[in-house]
């Protein structure tokens, strides 16, 4: 059986970003943003969000019990 992840938005008393609904991972910008505008700036944040998300793997980050909010 597949399991159904979902990028959530997470406030925990030392982080608020985003996170997966399933285990631990948490998504840390490696990077200064780069573009020529906001909105540039804010696809290649979220584009680099997305493919770090798809790629990681659950059983790598032990489930937490952080508060999570559905985005």
């Amino acid at each position: 059986m597949t399991m159904t992840r979902n990028l959530l938005w997470v406030e925990e008393q030392r982080f608020c970003g985003f996170g997966c609904s399933e285990c631990s991972w948490r998504f840390y910008s490696s990077a200064v943003q780069t573009g020529k505008s906001f909105d540039e700036m804010m696809r290649n944040f979220e584009l680099q969000r997305d493919k770090e998300f798809a790629s990681h793997v659950c059983a790598d980050h032990s489930k937490t019990a952080a508060s999570k909010h559905s985005i």
